[in-house]
């Protein structure tokens, strides 16, 4: 999870979960243990993120542009243009290893940080900073939200037509384009981030999904009180199934329980929320916080 980007938090934080990944493998830092390689250690794509953009280049105007850019792709400009561009990628490569020496000398230096830890001590200090990301626990899907527009079943006007899409949030407009999402499965509740965010876009506890279900192979429906949400995945039979479990699941723990008579007062009972409402989600930034436990410099 962590290693595929799924825990959105700073390098810093990534680093040192690196460093007690090692603690936990290696015990305290010695020249002679094993060493994993980095991208087992630390996310590939945020080394990735610290290269340079390809450079842009600006399309052919017109045809005969094409064609003499064709030609020319053909002779001694193609020839010239085929080096520059192993050039460029060989620098490419070279930036980033360098990149991974200087993260891979950070987490060396955390590591150090971690003298004396326990193995347990170590895994359960990165369990607990992983942890702090509010979606911990959740399984992550990568979806594309096509469209968020009223339910038909809701709206009995004319059929509805793409001019009717309404944002999912003013900072994310669907009319635009697709959005690429992480869509969040969790025992409690249904999110959506965009990628890389700590904190959801928006989040649905299951009294609020009405329904879901596969419009095609590729394309998945939730609907959420008055919307219908339409994703396209990959994954849309994993997403069905993992939804059915989570809501029988739920359901199951509404039914009431046939009990003997209570021999004392019976205690409070906890507040039933109505159908369609969720508890107040009190959002706070997910934070760094130094690993539990013993360290020495």
């Amino acid at each position: 999870m962590v290693l595929r980007g799924y825990v959105p938090t700073s390098e810093e934080t990534l680093q040192t979960l690196a460093a007690l990944r090692l603690q936990s493998l290696n015990s305290d830092f010695s020249t002679h243990a094993p060493f994993p390689r980095l991208e087992e250690l630390f996310p590939p794509h945020v080394l990735h993120a610290r290269l340079p953009p390809p450079p842009h280049r600006p399309p052919a105007k017109c045809r005969g542009a094409r064609l003499r850019a064709g030609l020319l792709a053909g002779g001694l400009w193609g020839q010239a243009l085929a080096k520059q561009r192993a050039e460029r990628d060989q620098r490419l490569r070279g930036r980033l290893r360098e990149e991974g020496a200087s993260t891979m000398a950070a987490i060396v230096e955390k590591w150090k940080l971690l003298q004396g830890m326990g193995r347990p001590e170590a895994m359960a200090a990165y369990v607990a900073l992983v942890r702090e990301w509010p979606g911990f626990g959740s399984t992550l899907f990568d979806v594309d939200l096509h469209a968020v527009r009223p339910r038909l079943d809701v709206v009995q006007e004319q059929p509805w037509n793409w001019a009717t899409v309404t944002p999912l949030s003013p900072q994310s407009p669907v009319g635009s384009g697709p959005q690429r999402l992480w869509l969040g499965i969790g025992a409690k509740a249904v999110s959506l981030y965009k990628p890389g965010e700590p904190e959801p876009l928006d989040s649905f506890c299951y009294g609020r999904i009405s329904s879901f279900g596969a419009s095609d192979s590729s394309t998945f429906r939730l609907s959420v009180e008055d919307r219908d949400l339409l994703f396209e995945t990959s994954q849309v039979d994993e997403i069905a199934q993992l939804l059915n479990t989570y809501l029988a699941s739920a359901g199951a723990q509404r039914l009431p329980r046939l009990q003997d008579p209570p021999t004392s007062p019976p205690a409070s009972e906890p507040t039933v929320l109505p159908q369609g409402l969720c508890p107040a989600r009190v959002a706070r930034p997910w934070q760094h916080r130094p690993p539990v436990g013993s360290s020495h410099s």
